[in-house]
């Protein structure tokens, strides 16, 4: 397929590395943004696939998943790779929908830039946020594209406006629209300042010509724009800048280049995928903007969890292995592992070492990924984004190094499920059956947990929502035979202390072998953790004048550990306690680690009885569009549920509900909805964080399970 119009590139003509012409990019917006088809249209014009597959037919390349297919939504990361001009894209499209937000968190993880697509009429969305979050944290460059401009309502000024507003974000539009909803057929460039429509059957023509003269001044107003803002990036230009001299193209381009890489802007484009409009020159935007591995920091790691002396690999086949699973698949016979290659090569058949387990794994095969087809290929280098069979024990977020140089890149830290369900085998001998699939789809899945409710039986199945959960029980049915009946979405709730509390506990039992004996004395406390950080935390305080064996300190730890998983008022794990160990003694040669583990267990339990405890439950991000007429029901609804709403807005006629609510309360939501606007509105949820129940829900949450008076 031809490129658009300008395919000169803007590159250093004595910079020969291949590295340089690889992009890592992800695809991610909110859900119905138009992410897919916006991939879709990247593969078709990059030469990848000869037809454009269609999201409602179920026909496109990344969403190959049967329930994808079925649901029309994005559910599981594809990657991709294909060409553009002479650079090589891996490409990921990620889910949309809030459910599946982590598998956006670990591709984010390991790419080097990221789209980030909009819907034009609506702007940012709740999921837009936590998209724009995500990509933050790991301080991913972003361009933005305003897909959807021939919908009813685009509207291009207003929807760079809200990413200016609610992202805090510097969009710098290199373009803009011919037109809006109906009448949008194509887009001017602020570079070449010429207009440009995408014919053919398949928009793979592109037609260039003069910019239509009502939309001149717009024109020459957002190149203005974009030649000041470009200017804050570079010096120079700047000066030619305030010296009102005339400016080459290639100089802005330079300075939007370095602004995007620094995080310090976002060059924006417009278009409409599923017209056919606009791909082609974002492709441009991505090799023009973005980074290659080489124009990223390199990347960096520990030694080890106990030797935390900071390393970096860079890009380059000369250093060490470094490489980072970010993602796994379920697959017979073996399971399939993603990997980015940040230094070092990967080979074939080799043996590689899982720093994180500290074992050593055969690499059976290597792939290139093509959606579900693969590439049988004999070497990944510093850049690649590939699949690895063969591995065994390796978990999502382990570092793959050279163990003559080990490094350890740090883990994913992924958001606590906020729902769950029961179930069961519907005959006994899919028992074994369910908990080994069980077993292999927490392996793939971060957010999905498990566990066994000693007094039903039953097993209890923790996600982020109840698509989620839904999903995992059709692929336990589907994709592992295990037939299962389903019980009622539950709420994960979680415990925690408000004081604090001391406790000294001495363990003593007789055994076969002998008397055993440990003392242990903790206190425990609430603490905040940081975004990100984990729930828990443990202190040595002892004095120095006590001297612990490791094993018997690494037993008291395990002991504390192993209490966290069910807490003192309903059995729901805790979180955010602070454990400090204040005294330990040993007794002659009683002294055990089991004693030490058991002294531990008892004193961690009765201080966190006596500190206060609470229950917790999931908060959730909610925005509610509503027709304005529909704004005084809709609230005092929200308020009904113990809703608190934190802002509004208008959005043309419509009215935007920014709000937190308790996930308890929205169950059935989605039809209340429908009965109170007339079917005139649409709605978002995410999870927030957790919050201290108030006492009154608390005594009936508890009574109702049992735990009650």
């Amino acid at each position: 397929m031809p490129a658009t119009a300008e395919t000169k590139e803007e590159t250093d003509p004595t910079d020969t590395s291949p590295l340089s012409r690889i992009r890592n990019i992800g695809v991610a917006a909110h859900i119905d943004a138009g992410k897919t088809t916006t991939t879709e249209r990247i593969l078709f014009y990059t030469g990848k696939t000869h037809k454009m597959g269609d999201v409602d037919d179920g026909t496109t390349a990344t969403d190959f998943d049967t329930q994808e297919q079925q649901r029309g939504i994005t559910i599981f990361s594809a990657a991709v790779t294909c060409p553009w001009r002479d650079y090589t894209i891996n490409l990921i499209d990620t889910p949309g929908h809030v459910d599946f937000t982590a598998e956006v968190e670990r591709c984010l993880r390991v790419l080097d830039g990221a789209i980030i697509v909009f819907d034009s009429k609506e702007g940012v969305e709740a999921q837009s946020e936590t998209v724009w979050r995500q990509a933050t944290k790991y301080n991913v460059p972003r361009i933005c594209f305003l897909n959807k401009m021939d919908k009813i309502g685009a509207d291009f000024n207003a929807s760079v406006e809200s990413i200016v507003r609610r992202l805090h974000a510097n969009p710098i539009p290199v373009q803009i629209p011919i037109g809006a909803d109906s009448s949008f057929e194509g887009v001017i460039d602020l570079f070449g300042m010429r207009a440009y429509r995408f014919m053919g059957d398949q928009g793979e023509k592109v037609e260039e010509g003069d910019i239509p003269s009502e939309l001149q001044d717009d024109a020459e107003y957002w190149r203005r724009n974009m030649i000041e803002k470009a200017a804050e990036f570079d010096d120079a230009l700047m000066e030619k800048y305030l010296e009102d001299a005339e400016i080459p193209d290639e100089d802005v381009k330079r300075a939007l280049r370095k602004g995007t890489i620094a995080n310090k802007a976002q060059p924006c484009f417009c278009g409409s995928s599923l017209k056919r409009i606009g791909v082609q020159r974002l492709l441009d935007g991505v090799v023009d903007y973005l980074p290659s591995p080489l124009d990223v920091p390199p990347v960096p790691g520990v030694k080890s969890t106990e030797d935390q002396t900071a390393l970096t690999r860079k890009p380059s086949e000369k250093d060490p292995l470094a490489a980072y699973i970010f993602k796994i698949v379920a697959e017979k016979p073996l399971d399939l592992y993603y990997l980015r290659v940040y230094s070092g090569i990967l080979k074939s058949s080799q043996r590689a070492y899982i720093h994180n387990t500290g074992k050593k794994e055969n690499i059976s095969r290597l792939y290139r990924m093509f959606a579900k087809r693969r590439e049988a290929i004999d070497r990944a280098v510093p850049g690649d984004i590939v699949a690895v069979t063969g591995f065994k024990d390796a978990l999502t977020g382990d570092t793959v190094c050279d163990p003559n140089d080990p490094i350890l890149l740090g883990r994913i830290e992924f958001p606590q499920p906020v729902m769950a369900v029961s179930v069961e085998p519907k005959n006994t001998k899919d028992k074994d059956a369910l908990a080994d699939a069980l077993i292999k789809l927490e392996k793939q899945d971060p957010t999905f947990k498990h566990r066994m409710n000693e007094d039903t039986g039953q097993v209890i199945l923790s996600g982020m929502g109840e698509l989620h959960l839904e999903v995992l029980a059709k692929k336990l049915e589907n994709d592992f035979n295990v037939g299962i009946n389903v019980g009622k979405p539950l709420v994960a709730y979680r415990e925690t202390i408000t004081g604090k509390a001391e406790h000294e506990r001495t363990f003593e039992l007789t055994t076969a072998s002998g008397p055993q004996k440990a003392t242990v004395k903790l206190r425990v406390e609430a603490f905040v953790p940081e975004t990100g950080a984990e729930t828990y935390e443990f202190r040595n305080e002892l004095p120095e004048e006590i001297s612990l064996k490791r094993e018997f300190l690494a037993a008291i730890k395990q002991g504390i550990k192993d209490c966290l998983f069910v807490g003192p008022l309903a059995g729901y794990p805790l979180l955010n306690v602070r454990a400090t160990l204040l005294h330990a003694a040993e007794h002659e040669s009683m002294s055990t680690d089991l004693a030490f583990e058991n002294a531990a267990r008892a004193a961690f339990e009765e201080a966190i009885e006596k500190a206060g405890p609470v229950m917790l439950e999931p908060m959730m991000k909610l925005e509610v569009t509503v027709p304005d007429d529909y704004f005084g029901p809709v609230s005092g609804d929200l308020s009904a549920r113990r809703g608190l709403i934190q802002d509004t807005e208008m959005r043309g006629p419509d009215r935007v509900i920014h709000a937190t609510v308790p996930l308890a309360e929205m169950f059935q939501y989605a039809t209340k909805l429908r009965t109170l606007t007339q079917g005139r509105s649409s709605w978002s949820m995410e999870p927030d964080t957790y919050a201290a129940m108030p006492p009154a829900e608390q005594k009936e949450l508890l009574k109702k399970y049992g735990y009650g008076d």
